[in-house]
């Protein structure tokens, strides 16, 4: 399948001339979904103006998968669906999935200050999850589903290969945030309906538009967005 073409002014700086073309970081977002009476709302944050890559952008919480990532424990695993979809996106390493699942967990802790976890013994555990896991926490992988993957173009100085997760926010162990690293700047609760009103990047307004299908209809398929000869690219997973 194909879109429309890519806005090269649109998101960030373009790669300069001579520049070698970046090999894409594997990276992962979570989407927490709330369920109120008046529709689904998603946590969005702005990301800090005197960031170099999107400043004043609205995203979803999310980063680069972190050597700890491979290695940290887990209250529970991924469901088997969600794992065979991923290792689509990484025939070559079987242990990726699992990482890019709890890269997504932990940079939303980070970033948000909100725990996708079930309670634990506190225990001891060095790298990024120490925080977490000294808590009293585990990440809880089986409430993630997989909603979409993002490779940005070719274009671009900073390339991300993202894998955007979803998840409702009952699956918190609490919704109650605590202090975030402040890369994101101010973090809200936005109605789906009302995403237009903020500044999106473009992969952002893709996947938000992915949400809104998935949710009234669970069974879509996972799409890929990537960019081939300057113009956008969907595939099904």
């Amino acid at each position: 399948m194909s879109a429309p073409a890519y806005d090269p002014t649109v998101d960030g700086p373009l790669r300069g001339d001579g520049q070698a073309t970046v090999r894409p970081r594997n990276a992962a977002t979570l989407i927490l979904v709330k369920r109120t009476r008046k529709g689904p709302e998603i946590l969005m944050g702005r990301r800090s103006r005197g960031h170099d890559f999107m400043p004043g952008k609205w995203v979803f919480p999310g980063g680069r998968v972190d050597r700890g990532d491979f290695t940290a424990p887990a209250a529970s695993e991924l469901l088997p669906e969600v794992e065979d979809k991923l290792r689509l996106t990484a025939p070559r390493r079987p242990t990726l999935p699992r990482a890019l699942a709890l890269a997504a967990v932990r940079e939303t802790w980070e970033e948000a200050g909100l725990m996708l976890a079930r309670s634990a013994p506190p225990r001891p555990v060095a790298g990024p999850w120490r925080g977490f896991v000294e808590a009293g926490a585990l990440p809880d992988l089986s409430a993630l589903s997989f909603v979409a993957r993002a490779i940005t173009p070719p274009y671009r100085p900073k390339r991300f290969d993202a894998r955007f997760f979803m998840a409702e926010a009952d699956a918190l162990l609490s919704q109650d945030r605590s202090e975030g690293s402040g890369e994101l700047d101010e973090i809200a609760w936005i109605p789906i309906a009302e995403t237009h009103t903020v500044d999106l990047p473009n992969v952002t307004t893709f996947v938000v538009k992915e949400l809104e299908q998935r949710l009234a209809d669970p069974s879509r398929p996972i799409l890929s967005l990537s960019a081939r000869y300057g113009a956008r690219h969907l595939a099904r997973l």
